[in-house]
């Protein structure tokens, strides 16, 4: 499949099957469905896919190194939480990882919002002292992946003398590293270290301010040209709008129904800005931009990535190249029937992106 270079693609691969509409189900770690997304996610075009990081979660870097195995060609975008091993381990993880999958692997780093998550791994700092232990644990980590000498670190958090690594990452200078967190505090780290910045599925409005955030900061340090955006959605496809839309309403009525079997009431105010600004969203209207679905994001009180996209799949398309054009380079989608949909996704919704991606470009040059 031809790829347009400067858009890329990122699913999701979890252990086992589950999302709002499916409780989770097979074992805990189901070695047949993860081969199965990942190798799907493969043969339908995507570039990258994501692994997650919870603090109940199987490991992610276990995952991530097993979805590699029963792949070949596909980038790996590994969620990896800084503050419970030491940086300079972590980096030869990442290194060597790197190497055993040929130069796809990639990390998501992921500082931690939710201070009762955080403290089930023990860690009870403030949000703003974890986001300053994240940009030196990234400052150490860099440094053990670039550095041709032994060096030394002197931080609040971290300490180092002499560090150095023989494993150096395949992709130079060194892994792709991608960031979230929407605090003041996150975007601040994000200006100085992030090579993609991810956000969730906002409004038009909120991706050009935070766009603008993000870059603003990063041109404190000389580098506003040099982050991308990574935008995450859940697409729901139907071959006629009407479908799709009806469709969107099942899947949210479905959502409140497994909801209310699990006896969960009212979703709660989230503690992390990512989530209050699509819930903010939320608030405008449950329809908003072109295609822009808030209405699931406000029944589970915005708990990760939770905004979808609804049309034909050339529909959702045109709405993924309008935010393309404010600067977004990256499209992390995942789908609420997960299997299925990154099938769809492969089969229907990245060719029609690339091919009116590829008229609109065609379109610019003959102008």
């Amino acid at each position: 499949m031809t790829q347009s270079a400067d858009v890329h693609f990122i699913g999701f691969v979890a252990a086992q099957h589950g999302s709002e509409i499916h409780p989770s189900a097979g074992p805990v770690i189901d070695r047949d469905y993860v081969r199965a997304v990942a190798q799907a996610h493969e043969y339908g075009g995507f570039d990258r896919v994501l692994v997650a990081f919870h603090s109940t979660a199987p490991d992610s870097f276990a995952l991530a190194q097993y979805a590699a195995s029963v792949t070949e060609r596909i980038n790996l975008m590994i969620a990896h939480r800084p503050g419970f091993q030491a940086p300079t381990v972590a980096a030869r993880q990442l290194a060597t990882l790197d190497h055993l999958t040929g130069g796809r692997a990639g990390v998501y780093i992921i500082t931690g919002g939710n201070d009762a998550e955080l403290a089930q791994d023990g860690d009870f700092l403030t949000k703003d002292e974890r986001y300053a232990r994240t940009s030196e644990y990234l400052d150490v980590v860099k440094s053990a992946w670039t550095s041709a000498e032994p060096f030394d670190y002197e931080g609040r958090y971290y300490r180092a003398a002499r560090a150095f690594s023989a494993v150096k990452p395949v992709q130079q200078p060194h892994l792709p590293v991608y960031f979230g967190g929407s605090s003041e505090a996150a975007i601040a780290v994000a200006g100085r270290h992030a090579d993609t910045y991810a956000l969730w599925g906002e409004t038009h409005a909120q991706v050009r301010d935070t766009i603008a955030r993000v870059r603003a900061a990063a041109a404190r340090h000389g580098r506003e040209d040099r982050v991308g955006f990574s935008l995450s959605f859940r697409p729901i496809l139907a071959e006629t709008e009407e479908a799709a839309w009806a469709r969107a309403e099942s899947i949210l009525a479905r959502t409140k129904a497994l909801r209310a079997a699990r006896g969960l009431g009212p979703a709660a105010t989230p503690p992390n800005e990512g989530s209050r600004r699509l819930l903010a969203a939320a608030a405008q209207g449950s329809r908003l931009d072109k295609r822009l679905y808030t209405a699931i994001a406000a029944e589970t009180g915005a708990q990760g990535n939770s905004t979808a996209l609804v049309g034909t799949p050339d529909q959702v398309a045109e709405a993924l190249l309008d935010y393309h054009a404010l600067g977004v380079t990256t499209f992390l989608i995942r789908g609420f029937d997960p299997l299925e949909d990154a099938v769809q996704y492969g089969r229907a919704l990245i060719p029609a992106f690339r091919r009116l991606s590829g008229a609109a470009s065609r379109a610019r040059a003959a102008a």
